[in-house]
């Protein structure tokens, strides 16, 4: 079996803070029971057995919510303990976690820097940009708070990435955006189109974007990164990073990149399994490490064809000029066309405008990297 990735929520949707535009209190609400509370340690310890045994190589562990970090650090004291304790073939082991920031302190930076976690933060460009979307409790701005938490982590040595929703806001600033990250060195990010409700009409939210928006967000950017790859200072973009490395004849790691899902063993707090973090609604459940081995949940997966239903593009997508790079873009994105079956990324015309500025400019870096090599 290949290395296994597995991504946990241990407190399911709970959150210390109400995001405009949260997927994943939309999904939670379009379920039978919203919420599944905290993670018991039962459950974790039947998520790290089933799947740390089976793995070859390498396995992933990353958390995420709702806020992963409401569990508290003697819930990933546990997650250490039985991944030590299960880890019978000795394979390499990595713990990632995403956060939106707002209760990181100096005891969890000790713990992820002692502990060697790679840790997400989520933050939407500028005060301005963060704060129009992202509030705490009471509806104020989360900013400060969440900058502060970066400090520590600095301080800390705490291997950090910043992962920006696209919404209106930022596509709207992404130059100044830009710019406050390089001053702050934060060089490796990660841009995420946001998402908008499931099956409703696209485009009613106050922070959704248009195809015409994305293509202009992505040009902006490319360029800003384009011009400081040129004098080798660029930051690390996941997304302009992995079509490199597709043009130079490499599978893109992030699944949105390569076209086709994959299956990402999502687990909820009470042990419940999905194939895909958009996808976790009760028709989408493969099954529970708490009663189900990890083949009888990937058959599971097969019998909903999961996988299978990403490769159904329209012929104009799969025939575009770019379509060997941009491979269709993630499956929540797309539009069933109840006439052919077959489905149409809501964002192609942005991405259309993109590789008609960017696409060239990507053949010369990838060709530089090539002869870099030589």
């Amino acid at each position: 079996m290949p290395p296994i990735n597995v991504l946990i929520k241990p407190a399911s949707g709970l959150c210390n803070m109400e995001c405009d535009y949260c997927f994943y209190c939309d999904e939670a609400n379009k379920r039978l029971q919203k919420s599944y509370g905290f993670m018991s340690e039962e459950t974790l310890k039947n998520v790290i057995r089933k799947t740390i045994l089976r793995a070859e190589g390498h396995i992933s562990y990353a958390f995420q919510g709702g806020e992963p970090t409401l569990r508290g650090i003697e819930f990933f004291e546990k997650v250490l303990y039985y991944q030590s304790k299960y880890n019978k073939n000795n394979i390499k082991v990595t713990n990632a976690l995403q956060t939106n920031g707002y209760a990181i302190n100096e005891e969890w930076c000790k713990f992820f820097h002692d502990h060697q976690f790679l840790i997400g933060v989520s933050i939407d460009g500028v005060q301005e940009t963060h704060n129009a979307y992202r509030h705490d409790k009471t509806g104020a701005g989360t900013y400060e708070k969440i900058v502060h938490a970066t400090k520590l982590m600095d301080q800390y040595e705490v291997e950090y990435n910043i992962l920006t929703v696209v919404n209106k806001k930022t596509a709207e600033n992404i130059e100044q955006i830009y710019q406050d990250y390089k001053a702050r060195n934060w060089n490796y990010q990660q841009y995420i189109a946001c998402l908008e409700p499931l099956e409703e009409e696209r485009g009613k939210k106050e922070y959704a974007l248009t195809p015409k928006e994305y293509g202009s967000f992505l040009i902006k950017l490319f360029l800003l990164w384009y011009s400081d790859l040129q004098a080798g200072k660029q930051p690390y973009i996941r997304q302009f990073e992995n079509y490199l490395a597709i043009l130079l004849g490499y599978r893109a790691e992030c699944c949105d990149q390569n076209g086709v899902c994959g299956i990402q063993n999502v687990v909820e707090a009470d042990g419940s399994v999905y194939p895909c973090d958009f996808y976790m609604l009760d028709e989408y459940r493969l099954g529970n490490f708490n009663y189900n081995q990890l083949d009888e949940i990937y058959e599971k997966s097969r019998e909903i064809q999961f996988i299978e239903r990403s490769l159904l593009l329209s012929k104009e997508c799969k025939e575009c000029k770019y379509f060997p790079i941009c491979k269709g873009g993630c499956q929540r994105n797309r539009d069933l066309n109840a006439d052919t079956n077959l489905y149409e990324n809501y964002l192609c015309e942005g991405y259309y405008l993109f590789f008609e500025a960017c696409y060239d400019s990507m053949v010369q870096a990838s060709s530089n990297i090539r002869l870099n090599k030589k």
